[in-house]
């Protein structure tokens, strides 16, 4: 299971980027088609832009076409959290967040039809991310 982190909400405001503040605090989505990791191929490990915990590896990377980065799994299940999002009711939506410090990451979504192992998209804003190349 992840260790949970403590984040200093003023020292990590003072780190980063308002949109990234934003997208992992409080909630907020990047535009489509304009993140960095969108459209990369490199081969490395996305770790959580706010506590540096891993979440999921290139290999299940895949370009959905959506505008955000895209994979089919995370790296291991305990790596996040998933949350019912009735933000945009009537429809419901998965949220997903960073299981060691609670930020949002971007979401989840199911039998959409694309040929991955899991048949799942969990579409991840670019600005939530670190990429660590191997």
């Amino acid at each position: 299971m992840s260790k949970k982190i403590e984040i200093d909400e003023a020292a990590l405001k003072a780190q980063l980027d308002p949109l990234s503040y934003e997208v992992l605090r409080k909630g907020a989505t990047e535009r489509p088609f304009i993140g960095e990791y969108t459209d990369t191929e490199t081969m490395g490990v996305y770790k959580c832009k706010a506590c540096q915990s891993e979440l999921f590896r290139s290999e299940t990377k895949f370009h959905s076409g959506c505008g955000w980065p895209s994979f089919y799994a995370p790296t291991e299940n305990d790596a996040v959290t998933l949350i019912e999002d009735r933000s945009l009711a009537p429809r419901v939506r998965t949220e997903v967040r960073c299981a060691a410090c609670d930020s949002h990451l971007g979401h989840v979504f199911e039998g959409e039809g694309f040929d991955t192992p899991t048949d799942q998209r969990w579409c991840i804003n670019s600005v939530s991310l670190i990429l660590e190349s191997k």
